[in-house]
């Protein structure tokens, strides 16, 4: 394997800050016992699902760090150490890690991740990855408002029928009424309804 130069490494790094810098979302995993292939599987998935699956030397992360306004991660930088970077929601890489290391012995393991400048642990991590995806939060919201604008629909097409009905009734008693006041000989006490 070539060794790089300073330069090689200066720009190494640059890059890595830009992708760093850039993530709402970053999973530190360790990706002991994974080989090649199955490596090349998750990198394909996370790129399917919008995401990015980095393995660099720690040595080069640790300097790209320094450069970035990130919480205090280099502790975690220790051992075979691959990066999850999302740009948005945070469910999706969540869910697409564990999926693969449910199907992988659970490799790889979280370490920690950072979301929107904020530690969050393994666990709450898994957490994420039960939820569902945005998407389907969304379909179910707008599921719940239609069914809950067709039960207002409902309720007021009721009422107008109920109002429609009374309306009919008085008008029918009126002018039922009517006829009877109007006519003295129905009523012998005289008196009006």
């Amino acid at each position: 394997m070539p060794k790089h130069t300073r330069k090689d490494k200066a720009e190494l790094t640059s890059q890595l800050v830009k992708q760093l810098g850039d993530a709402n979302v970053l999973y530190l995993t360790d990706f002991t016992g994974l080989g090649v292939k199955s490596m090349t599987e998750l990198r394909r998935r996370f790129r399917e699902a919008g995401n990015r699956y980095l393995v660099v030397k720690n040595r080069l992360a640790l300097r790209a760090l320094e450069e970035i306004e990130l919480p205090e991660i280099a502790s975690y930088l220790r051992g075979p150490t691959g990066f999850v970077i999302g740009r948005e929601d945070p469910v999706v890489p969540a869910k697409t890690l564990w999926e693969f290391a449910k199907e992988h012995e659970k490799r790889p393991t979280v370490k920690v991740g950072v979301i929107k400048n904020q530690i969050v642990s393994a666990e709450e991590i898994l957490q994420l990855a039960q939820l569902p995806s945005r998407e389907a939060l969304l379909a179910s919201i707008a599921g719940s408002l239609t069914a809950s604008v067709s039960g207002i629909v409902g309720v007021l097409d009721g009422m107008m029928r109920d109002i429609a009905s009374l309306v009919e009734e008085v008008a029918k008693k009126r002018a039922g009424g009517a006829s009877h006041v109007s006519d003295p000989e129905r009523d012998p006490s005289g008196s009006q309804v």
